[in-house]
């Protein structure tokens, strides 16, 4: 009882994330219908399907803070970026084989090289900033402005592309819109059989942003509860957790959980035949993870709590994970630059190396 109610309110906010990170996407989508495929796929598409790696962050320093918190959000962004670039390409290849669609996907160069120098920089930066201890509002302005930098460089390539045209799946309805809203389409209960405008999508972005930070303050809990010794909850004493590291429990479920927009997006892009976004989403996100989705939290934590202080442990483990994912990046930019696409051998490889990573992670924390 005490591991089953953390994984169903794991569960239940993995859906809730799924749910409202559809709305959060055909706003987000709307609003930068003028981007290129390209740059939509790294910026808007990665920022919004990013959003529960960004608040889970926020609520793990939060509600644990300081050196634990920070190290559940490392687990997260870590967790989230050996998942976005392994898992969702190895599925998005794996699907487009399954119906049919083609045998693989092929990905601009340009796109790959880009996206993968871009996300190794970040990297490098991130793991200076532990090694150096510069957990404070300066360490975490400069992740932030790295951000900024990658996003003005897009939209200064963006001039030399075509714009993308705005495309959703419509789903006119006549359904209750109260229905629509407990089914979790907030589309259908906002929008409904209106046309999509700049004004009912940022309602709809709004709505769906706050469900998400709700599911996300669920799952840290749960992650919390699921990694405790004991603890009571709903009025239930003695509950018996897992009694192993929050750090894992973040690697692998947190992560899991708030990358599930990430794959659904990237997996709908791919059916679509939109490859390079689909990488872009993916790529682009971990970019968006470790520069924004933990630099911000660590901005604002550090102007209003101080610098944050990491024991030998912590840091040690955060170096650890963080040059364990920058290998795993490199070796993946490899998969993706060898050849002219990736096929299901690859995928496998892929998919391996996620596993390889997740052992990895369990036995240097048990």
């Amino acid at each position: 009882m005490g591991v089953i109610i953390p994984l169903f309110l794991i569960v239940i906010s993995s859906i809730i994330i799924w749910k409202s990170s559809d709305g959060f996407d055909i706003a987000s989508s709307y609003l930068g219908r003028n981007l290129s495929d390209g740059v939509k796929g790294a910026t808007i598409n990665a920022i919004s399907s990013s959003m529960p790696e960004l608040l889970t962050t926020i609520f793990f320093l939060i509600f644990l803070k300081d050196a634990e918190g920070f190290a559940a959000g490392i687990g997260t962004v870590a967790g989230s970026a050996v998942f976005n670039a392994m898992i969702i390409p190895a599925f998005s290849v794996i699907v487009v084989y399954y119906y049919k669609i083609s045998t693989s996907i092929r990905v601009s160069k340009n796109v790959i090289y880009r996206d993968s120098i871009s996300l190794l920089a970040a990297q490098v930066a991130l793991i200076l900033i532990i090694y150096f201890e510069m957990l404070n509002w300066f360490g975490g302005l400069i992740l932030v402005l790295l951000y900024s930098f990658y996003v003005f460089f897009m939209f200064l390539k963006m001039k030399k592309n075509q714009p993308s045209i705005f495309t959703h799946e419509s789903h006119i309805s006549n359904e209750n819109r109260y229905i629509s809203f407990l089914k979790l389409d907030f589309y259908g209960a906002i929008i409904g059989e209106k046309k999509l405008k700049q004004s009912n999508s940022i309602v709809l972005l709004i709505i769906s942003l706050f469900f998400i930070g709700i599911s996300c303050l669920i799952l840290v809990k749960a992650c919390e509860l699921i990694g405790e010794k004991e603890y009571s909850l709903f009025g239930l004493h003695n509950l018996k957790g897992l009694d192993i590291p929050i750090s894992i429990i973040a690697i692998i479920i947190a992560a899991a959980a708030t990358s599930v927009p990430d794959t659904i997006l990237s997996i709908k892009d791919a059916k679509k035949g939109n490859y390079n976004d689909a990488i872009s989403n993916a790529l682009g996100s971990n970019i968006f993870d470790i520069c924004f989705a933990l630099g911000l939290p660590i901005l604002l934590y550090t102007i209003f709590y101080g610098p944050i202080l990491m024991n030998p442990i912590t840091l040690r483990f955060s170096l650890n994970v963080l040059i364990v994912l920058f290998l795993l990046t490199i070796i993946t930019f490899l998969i993706f630059i060898y050849g002219e696409s990736i096929g299901i051998k690859k995928a496998i490889i892929l998919l391996s190396m996620y596993v390889f990573f997740i052992f990895y992670i369990i036995f240097k924390l048990t």
